[in-house]
């Protein structure tokens, strides 16, 4: 495998890959239904649209409000922590569940892309469409792997909470 290409949170088996795929993780001392929670929920600057975005009925629906959200209703410097932030979420995700650690793992050195098939910016950023896109998410989760993959034993893994 050179590459894996994933979207859907219901893809079997590299759907988990997706941040819609319903598994809970604890991050900053709360409990998320996904990844997307966690990450969204450091996007807002009120605590009432925070809110808003974490009592969203989907992940997905999630997704579309905070992509929405207008500029006055981010949180100051955003655009420059969002990728830190998405980070810590991943690796949160990835040592709380043993299992989607070694999905993760088991991915050897292939190129991960999250697949959109909708041509708009955010796609564009966090994965590919038709070819093109930064796929950082992709860039991410392979960062991920590697730092897990050198680290020794099942250390890196934590209690789910």
């Amino acid at each position: 495998m050179s590459e894996i290409r994933f979207y859907r949170a219901s893809e079997k088996p590299y759907g988990a890959f997706s941040n819609l795929y319903r598994r809970d993780i604890t991050f900053e001392g709360e409990v998320f239904a996904t990844s997307e929670h966690a990450y969204q929920a450091g996007k807002a600057r009120k605590p009432a649209v925070r809110k808003w975005l974490m009592d969203a009925p989907s992940p997905a629906l999630l997704a579309m409000a905070a992509h929405g959200l207008y500029y006055w209703d981010v949180a100051p410097g955003w655009s420059t922590t969002k990728f830190d932030r998405m980070r810590a979420v991943l690796r949160a995700k990835f040592t709380q569940h043993k299992d989607l650690c070694e999905l993760l793992l088991s991915t050897g050195d292939a190129r991960l892309v999250e697949s959109a098939t909708v041509d708009n910016e955010v796609n564009r950023l966090w994965g590919e469409v038709n070819g093109v896109g930064r796929n950082m998410l992709g860039v991410l989760l392979m960062e991920l792997r590697t730092q897990l993959r050198a680290e020794t034993g099942e250390a890196y893994l934590v209690a789910a909470e």
